[in-house]
């Protein structure tokens, strides 16, 4: 059987703000038009090569695997909108009110190519060594599995680029994020991989842990990569970017 490493058909890194789901957006909405269309852009293009996506995602409940029958609500953000690891599934019932972050992305990315999506999450802690990383990346591509997987990393940048940011001004988050947006706009797996965690955790950059595992997944194998977008509209760093294999 083929494993996951030759069957990934496709990569899509997004970003994990509540406000890409234009309910949650409010006076943000117009701000925020450019991603959120760059989101849509890349999940839709997740869809049409593949109707399984492996979600990889940070979260302080660490290392688990959350399978595709989950679902939950963005309502601890502040509206009930309700998603779904199953694009098919209804949504009427009970649903976990403390599904992680960018398990809620995945589902309101799957949801919205309007295609029949089925995701597995697959979270680390935040501050997961480097090397623990990789080789889950390099572990889910060796696991065998048949037919296209779409690999969905989500996560932030540094959350440091203003004053008024989360994090506050810190001036080492515009040369992280540049280094981030280049090694995605490349598929610069080596960039990845040699992100430094303990300057990740000082900028507040959630999204260093996923995008290892990334590097661990996709290293070896050449691909042609397009970043869609790089912003930071309120001092938080939102990169997105697709990745077909060459």
């Amino acid at each position: 059987m083929a494993t996951l490493a030759a069957v990934i058909s496709a990569v899509a890194v997004l970003p994990q703000p509540p406000l890409l789901v234009p309910e949650l957006a409010g006076a943000a909405a117009a701000e925020t038009a450019g991603m959120r269309d760059a989101v849509l852009d890349a999940a839709a293009g997740l869809a049409a090569r593949a109707p399984r996506w492996v979600a990889v995602g940070a979260d302080a409940g660490g290392r688990r695997t959350v399978a595709s029958d989950a679902a939950g609500t963005f309502l601890g953000f502040g509206v009930d909108v309700r998603v779904a690891l199953d694009t098919s599934a209804c949504l009427s019932g009970t649903v976990d009110a403390d599904l992680p972050l960018p398990l809620l992305v995945a589902g309101w990315a799957a949801a919205s190519t309007g295609a029949a999506v089925t995701v597995r999450g697959e979270l680390v802690a935040p501050d997961v060594p480097t090397v623990d990383a990789l080789a889950l990346g390099r572990e889910l591509a060796a696991a065998d599995d048949a037919g296209p997987i779409g690999l969905l990393v989500v996560g932030d940048g540094a959350a440091t680029h203003t004053e008024k940011a989360p994090g506050h001004l810190d001036p080492r988050a515009a040369e992280f994020d540049a280094g981030v947006a280049a090694a995605l706009a490349r598929a610069d797996t080596d960039a990845l991989a040699a992100l430094d965690p303990a300057l990740a955790a000082q900028l507040w950059a959630v999204g260093r842990a996923p995008w290892q595992v990334l590097a661990g997944a996709a290293a070896g194998r050449r691909w042609d990569a397009e970043l869609l977008c790089s912003v930071a509209p309120f001092g938080v760093a939102y990169h997105v970017a697709f990745w077909t294999p060459r």
